[in-house]
């Protein structure tokens, strides 16, 4: 539409339309309001969002995590699959805070667009509130921003972050983990949000010849499957055993993510095949030929969580995740660091 120097414009003529931003809001409330926990006392519609630190902390630190989902949107966009994405937004974040022994409180989120799509932008939004909801973790905010001429037609970003507490003597930081503690590890739900620059390569790559189902699951669902949330059978575990360590494998991988949380002079030994590579990640590695080291450097790989724990307590821990629902397998030790790199899989 083209209209005169003389002619008034509104903010919608320029793009920017207020009333979806408006009726996306009226979606979203009851959302958010599904994930209200104790602590907030103001949420979705202020300026800020209030919180207070329940008060059964004696001495509270905060501990904070951001992320986005990367180019897993991509994909999203591609398929038309918007539902899942909301849920990676949040694990991302959350499972950063809890390695730290943090219980998460609340999470806000960032929605960027050139053109608000309510449906698509309510589905989105919907995701991001079940995995609060899943990680007893408030939507206490966040900021839908319709941008025109920044982002394609059916595009979008999303970024969000979360704010945890723990208590100051309980923090985990990995500076009691010694030679002969073992290493547990909670299997991922897939590839969750990281390496999907590769993934979308195999798909390139793979052409017409896609399999129709991968581990029991339509090809697209194997692939959008979200990150898996650890956030509830994790804390129940570290109220029930003296864990020293977490480490939640995402970009990097096993390889990278493990010696994160291991003190100066110690590093981890995974034993090859002790835990099951699934047809997912089995595809992406023959697709697109690379070697165990770039699998387990690239992706979760079939680990989503590591677990360090004195050897002692291994099999109680085990036992209390496996009984909370997760698949637990002891998947290596703790050494003294010789000339090695910090972790090795043989």
């Amino acid at each position: 539409m083209t209209t005169s120097p003389s002619s008034p414009l509104s903010y919608k003529d320029a793009g920017v339309d207020i009333d979806a931003g408006d009726a996306l809001i009226e979606r979203i409330k009851p959302l958010a309001k599904k994930t209200m926990r104790e602590g907030v006392l103001a949420g979705i519609g202020g300026f800020g969002a209030l919180f207070e630190v329940p008060k059964r902390y004696k001495e509270p630190v905060l501990v904070s995590g951001t992320d986005g989902v990367g180019t897993k949107l991509r994909l999203a966009f591609e398929w038309n699959m918007h539902d899942t994405v909301g849920i990676d937004l949040v694990a991302m974040s959350v499972n950063d805070v809890l390695v730290q022994g943090a219980e998460p409180l609340f999470f806000l989120d960032y929605f960027a667009c050139g053109k608000l799509d309510v449906d698509t932008a309510a589905a989105v939004v919907g995701g991001i509130a079940r995995g609060c909801e899943l990680s007893g973790c408030a939507l206490i905010g966040g900021e839908t921003a319709e941008m025109p001429g920044m982002y394609p037609e059916g595009e979008y970003d999303l970024a969000g972050f979360a704010v945890g507490a723990v208590e100051k003597s309980k923090i985990l930081t990995g500076r009691d983990v010694t030679p002969g503690d073992v290493v547990l590890g909670l299997t991922s739900s897939g590839v969750h949000s990281n390496g999907f620059s590769l993934v979308r390569k195999c798909i390139d790559r793979a052409g017409s010849s896609l399999p129709a189902t991968l581990d029991g699951k339509p090809f697209r669902e194997a692939l959008m499957e979200p990150t898996r949330l650890y956030v509830k059978n994790v804390l129940a575990a570290l109220a029930a055993h003296p864990i020293k360590a977490l480490a939640h494998i995402t970009g990097g991988g096993l390889l990278e993510n493990i010696p994160r949380v291991l003190p100066e002079g110690t590093a981890a030994h995974l034993k090859k095949g002790s835990w099951p590579q699934t047809e997912l990640f089995a595809w992406l590695q023959a697709t697109a030929a690379i070697s165990d080291f770039e699998m387990n450097r690239t992706f979760n790989n079939g680990i989503g969580m590591v677990v360090v724990v004195a050897a002692t307590d291994a099999q109680a821990t085990a036992k209390t995740f496996r009984e909370a629902g997760e698949q637990v397998y002891e998947i290596g030790m703790i050494a003294a660091r010789g000339t090695d790199a910090a972790v090795t899989v043989s």
